[in-house]
């Protein structure tokens, strides 16, 4: 048998095993080629490490208690504002889009406050607040509600109105409309504005770590800069971008499609 038809055939057995292997296999040409450009020195080791120094830095900082630290830290943060975004967004997303009155009072402020972005807070939060957890909390709050309101409101409004009649005229009171008509409706449009929430969430929190924390992995990048170390740039840099691609595809991701097939709003 060919070679290559082999390898083939047990990459092929490999992922039908383990399909999560799958997800990483796209980004071997990325690191093949990163390696390549390091090890020819195409720019100057200080500018642009290698993996395996990267890899060095990672064994180094877990070793020394920092970087289990530093993380936790940030998950720590983005777990209790996105808590708080979801416990405000979701009620205030159903009072709009149930309420005619309601929508056309808050509609204006909502979209006035949604153009603000979360980063132009800092400086008056700091201010108010000083550089500390308050301050990123409220970031990344201000940074997940608007997505969660805004599709929950969707969510609401693209209930057939008939739905409605339909369960008072069989004499459910508003309360079970809201429970068993309303919530169900608009469920898909709320896990998709949970998933964006938490997406820009976990963006506007690095940003913050970056410009008032004192730890984080976003503090972690900013003082190695100051430090001059690329490599633990880099390291932070990659970190983000593989929790997150875990959380948004191991979990958030799921959960979305799980929702839509469970309300017929998605075929198998």
């Amino acid at each position: 048998m060919n070679p290559l038809l082999r390898a083939w055939s047990a990459y092929v057995r490999l992922i039908a095993r383990w399909p999560s292997i799958a997800s990483f296999v796209p980004f071997l040409p990325l690191i093949a080629l990163w390696w390549l450009v390091t090890a020819l020195e195409v720019f100057p080791r200080a500018f642009l490490p290698g993996p395996a120094e990267v890899v060095r830095s990672f064994g180094t900082l877990v070793y020394k208690g920092i970087l289990p630290e530093y993380l936790q830290d940030s998950m720590m943060r983005l777990a209790v504002g996105a808590l708080w975004g979801i416990a405000l967004g979701i009620p205030l997303g159903l009072l709009v889009g149930m309420s005619r009155r309601a929508h056309t009072l808050l509609w204006p402020v909502l979209l006035f406050f949604q153009a603000i972005g979360d980063i132009a807070w800092l400086p008056i939060l700091v201010i108010w607040f000083g550089y500390g957890l308050v301050t990123m909390t409220f970031v990344i709050v201000y940074t997940v509600i608007f997505p969660v309101i805004l599709n929950t409101v969707l969510g609401v409004r693209s209930i057939p109105v008939n739905m409605h009649r339909a369960a008072l005229s069989l004499g459910a009171s508003r309360a079970r409309v809201l429970w068993e008509v309303v919530l169900p409706g608009a469920l898909p449009n709320i896990v998709t504005g949970l998933r964006n929430g938490l997406g820009y969430g976990w963006r506007a929190l690095i940003a913050a770590e970056i410009i008032v924390g004192t730890s984080g992995i976003g503090f972690l990048m900013f003082d190695a800069r100051r430090a001059g170390s690329v490599v633990e740039i880099l390291l932070g840099m990659i970190i983000l971008g593989i929790l997150w691609y875990i959380v948004d595809s191991w979990i958030l991701a799921p959960i979305e499609r799980a929702t839509g097939q469970r309300w017929g709003l998605v075929t198998r």
